[in-house]
């Protein structure tokens, strides 16, 4: 679960260029156009606004925090990320290149991915079908990280998926806190920033140089082989409401000719997402996984199963019962 805290973490590098987001009264409900424009501006503004902030993100009893560096220069993008609780590690991004550092193995993991986190692939998708699944309500104001920020939030209209709470400070729109709620209101999951200046914290010269700089570590490069379940011989019988085929790939290690990764298959419904990874099934290994084929941390669930010889894996941030319905839908094509 610790790339789903990473991925919270950057949630907050997406915020809005107006300070302006909703025209409705607190606690009305916005129209179908406010929702799609709202989402657009939260994707745009990650390409005008460098800040530095201290981001915490709560799950039950579990709480994880990061330092992270943002910059926007000349439409390019570039973050540093560095974990302050758990594993000590600092994560990089320019544009789709991810460099990850592990200093207690020397170890440096550099990876093309297409986003680090859940609201940052799927804002660049934001379309027409995401008001039929979401109501977007204007809640009032409150104060994050010493600034004001506009509350505004996400209601789920059907049980397939968790509503959403979420902050955007005044001034700039930039997320500073959001919330992952179930169907009675309960708070899953919260992401926030406990300190955020918004100010050009660092030079993009900088990081790139900082992340450019491998001496002393050995370089793993994974490759990321893109693919459809269709080639790989998977469909689903039945849709689940909403969700939508985002990606399809395997990845392998550099150098190496075989040994191919999981299959993962990603589906969003534009905020939420799921990945179906698929793998030979190993009785070794999965059989004692049997018996234990649910999982739930926070707003992330996870269900297994076995699929003649192949054994799935899915996770996501939605209810066991969405899970269940990837799960059950997935076949082998005939």
């Amino acid at each position: 679960m610790k790339g789903r805290v990473v991925g919270l973490m950057v949630l907050a590098l997406m915020g809005a260029p107006q300070a302006q987001v909703l025209t409705p009264a607190p606690g009305g409900n916005a129209s179908q156009s406010s929702v799609e424009q709202w989402l657009l501006r939260l994707h745009a503004a990650s390409r005008q606004r460098s800040y530095v902030g201290t981001f915490v993100v709560t799950t039950g009893n579990y709480m994880s925090s990061a330092r992270i560096w943002h910059v926007s220069e000349g439409g390019q993008q570039l973050e540093r990320v560095e974990a302050l609780t758990g594993v000590p590690r600092s994560t990089y991004r320019r544009g789709d290149q991810v460099v990850t550092f592990l200093p207690a193995n020397r170890l440096v993991i550099s990876e093309k991915r297409d986003s680090l986190g859940i609201f940052s692939d799927v804002l660049s998708r934001a379309d027409a079908s995401m008001a039929q699944f979401y109501q977007l309500k204007a809640i009032g104001r409150d104060h994050v990280a010493g600034l004001w920020a506009d509350v505004v939030q996400l209601v789920p209209r059907d049980s397939w998926r968790f509503g959403y709470r979420i902050w955007t400070e005044q001034a700039t729109g930039l997320v500073v806190k959001l919330q992952t709620l179930d169907p009675l209101q309960r708070v899953l999951e919260q992401a926030a920033f406990s300190e955020l200046q918004l100010t050009r914290p660092i030079s993009g010269a900088e990081i790139g140089a900082m992340m450019d700089n491998t001496d002393g570590y050995s370089v793993k490069k994974p490759e990321l082989i893109t693919t459809t379940a269709d080639q790989q011989g998977w469909q689903l019988k039945a849709q689940v409401p909403g969700f939508k085929s985002m990606s399809c790939h395997t990845r392998q290690d550099s150098g190496s000719v075989v040994g191919h990764g999981p299959l993962q298959w990603v589906f969003s419904d534009g905020l939420a997402s799921v990945s179906l990874f698929i793998e030979a099934f190993d009785a070794m290994r999965h059989s004692k996984l049997q018996g234990h084929d649910q999982f739930v941390m926070g707003a992330t669930h996870m269900q297994t199963r076995r699929v003649g010889d192949w054994w799935l894996t899915v996770v996501g941030e939605v209810p066991q019962q969405t899970l269940q319905m990837f799960a059950q839908s997935l076949e082998r094509k005939k």
